[in-house]
């Protein structure tokens, strides 16, 4: 008996997709723009039937009892240049890594990952890519010229980054001292003035709160600060994840378990929490404010997030940039122009010296 139908006696899904061509036996890619399969060599299509009940995870089950990739499913390979794991479907094979580009990647089956839980595909593919990298290029405002006029998309490539989402319903308790500014007119004579004192308070009570989809993101290659910078992404897209997303696409494996995810995400979480009590206090200053919270109900989800990565090059300097394949947001680096940057600088000094007259002129 087939392990395809041991598994299925076993009343396990099992998802019997080969991303070939039924026409042509051509591999079939991912298109992101048709938001469908595609067929590479003939050009035929098939639709995805997309499925948006994502099933939330008990995080005291953890990773004990997560669901794996099968090797049905998903190749891994190690980039022996800069560490990198990507992961691939398992009908493709792994040419260059998608980061550093070198062609040292190896087959790497030792390395394990839960199977995703949810994906947001891409929603546009390469070309829509490089307009949207060149447009945010062009619009640096210090950058030069000859770069904007000579804009080269290089290793074009289309990334899923990894991340861990959390669910937390919270309960604070806090205790702290906050003041409020005051004003108040003091002396006599020349020696009249206003100052300004503070008026503290103690304040002390609960705050009930709760967080949805805390994204944290789960590898080196791809940080927390990466990830806040390409954010928002559009979540409204995200669906159960299936491999069909992946094929044309490469998926970076995680690197830091969940434990370090989920404190990670509690920090998030405290610092929201302080930021609306604090809120709620409506004091100018705060002298401390002591939090304390517990968490119930937590839930993650394993996320996959849809990132183009690029480089420009210029004067024989590279300038990694990083497209949100969703929402299009655009962040990276390009060359600076000197020359523009001290034509900016005199025209702010030229500015201020000109309200600086323009008060003693009206004030004669």
């Amino acid at each position: 008996m087939s392990e395809e139908r041991n598994l299925a006696q076993e009343g396990k899904e099992v998802d019997t997709f080969s991303a070939k061509c039924p026409n042509c036996g051509s591999a079939m890619v991912f298109d992101a723009d048709s938001q469908s399969l595609k067929c590479e060599h003939c050009g035929t299509t098939g639709e995805i039937e997309k499925d948006f009940e994502v099933i939330e995870n008990d995080i005291a089950l953890g990773f004990a009892q997560a669901e794996t990739w099968g090797q049905d499913e998903q190749s891994t390979y190690k980039c022996d240049n800069c560490g990198a794991v990507v992961v691939i479907s398992a009908d493709e094979e792994a040419k260059k890594c998608p980061f550093c580009q070198t062609t040292h990647v190896v087959k790497d089956g030792s390395f394990k990952t839960i199977r995703p839980h949810m994906v947001i595909p891409f929603q546009f593919g390469a070309e829509k890519a490089s307009e949207y990298s060149k447009k945010w290029a062009k619009s640096r405002l210090f950058a030069p010229s000859k770069f904007k006029k000579s804009l080269n998309v290089e290793n074009l490539v289309g990334v899923y980054e990894p991340c861990f989402t959390f669910d937390s319903n919270t309960n604070s308790h806090y205790v702290g001292r906050v003041g409020d500014r005051r004003t108040r007119v003091v002396g006599s004579g020349k020696n009249r003035r206003t100052e300004t004192y503070i008026v503290y308070r103690n304040v002390s009570g609960t705050h009930a709160s709760f967080f949805n989809d805390v994204m944290i993101a789960s590898n080196s290659k791809f940080t927390q600060t990466e990830l806040n910078s390409l954010a928002p992404f559009d979540t409204a897209q995200a669906c159960v994840y299936e491999k069909k997303y992946l094929s044309g696409y490469v998926a970076d494996g995680y690197q830091v378990n969940l434990d370090y995810c989920w404190n990670g995400a509690k920090r998030v979480i405290d610092d929201e929490i302080r930021s609306q009590i604090r809120s709620r206090l409506h004091c100018d200053v705060v002298d401390y404010l002591n939090v304390t919270t517990t968490h119930s109900n937590v839930t993650y989800k394993y996320l996959l997030l849809p990132v183009y990565t690029l480089v420009y090059k210029y004067n024989k300097k590279e300038y990694p940039v990083r497209i949100n394949g969703s929402t299009g947001k655009v962040k990276g680096k390009t060359p600076v122009s000197a020359i523009r940057v001290i034509i900016a600088i005199l025209l702010g000094l030229g500015l201020i010296a000109l309200v600086i007259w323009l008060f003693w002129y009206l004030n004669l």
